[in-house]
């Protein structure tokens, strides 16, 4: 079977934490990964601090096949995750020459100054190697296996887009879901035995409430198509024993 690939998520800015901005890249994000197979593991939320970021950044890039950052690459003082993530892989926070020249031509055909602050989308650090953006032209970045990409959705969106390709991928993570008439507080123990007697598998609990009663999703994941089939044959057999009792 295909190695498991593994990701992680970083997502930048006080607006975030304060609610001011209402994330949207976290499930677009989740969506690409399992399209691909990678499995995303784990988003952090942190702050624009320099300290927090870095340390965001270096657990998870050690724990994790890829790290994608959002957010804090833009041209005001408080965009600091190209300083911070040069800090984490001890390396100096520079202009990279490609980046530079697009941006200066790019406010050059638009009639605009290419000014000091405009300049510091130009920064990443020593090494990285460019992301580029179809959409507003400042591009992202990419060291050792994090991607630093914006937070603005749209082209966060065509950034991962042109990321995407370049990543390994794993085996698909199949899933199956099964309706369950009962509650969680029915189906509790029975259900622990049959994941525990399938451990290839992952079986995820979801209650739901409609018209006054409980009753609950019940998926199945796994990357073997046995494996699952097996588990939910596991899982109907205990609702109809369930259903006998009653």
């Amino acid at each position: 079977m295909t190695d498991i690939v593994t990701a992680a998520m970083i997502v930048i800015g006080d607006e975030i934490l304060s609610g001011r901005t209402k994330d949207k890249n976290i499930g677009h994000l989740a969506e690409m990964m399992t399209a691909v197979g990678i499995d995303l593991k784990q988003v952090r939320v942190v702050p624009d601090e320099e300290d927090e970021i870095v340390a965001a950044v270096n657990a998870l890039r050690a724990r994790y096949t890829y790290v994608f950052t959002t957010g804090g690459i833009g041209p005001t003082h408080d965009d600091i995750t190209a300083d911070s993530v040069s800090k984490a892989f001890g390396v100096p926070c520079e202009y990279e020459p490609r980046a530079y020249a697009m941006l200066e031509a790019n406010y050059a055909s638009r009639g605009l100054e290419f000014s000091e602050a405009r300049k510091r989308m130009a920064r990443m650090p020593r090494g990285a190697d460019l992301i580029l953006n179809p959409v507003s032209v400042a591009p992202g970045f990419r060291i050792g296996n994090v991607h630093v990409m914006a937070g603005v959705p749209s082209i966060f969106q065509a950034m991962l887009d042109n990321v995407v390709p370049s990543l390994r991928t794993g085996a698909r993570l199949l899933s199956t879901t099964i309706p369950c008439p009962y509650g969680e507080g029915t189906i509790g123990g029975p259900l622990a035995e049959i994941q525990k007697a399938h451990p290839d598998t992952i079986i995820g609990s979801y209650p739901k409430y409609l018209d006054g009663k409980f009753w609950t999703e019940l998926v199945v994941r796994s990357r073997s198509q046995e494996a699952m089939e097996r588990a939910s044959s596991a899982i109907e057999a205990m609702l109809s024993e369930i259903a006998k009792a009653a």
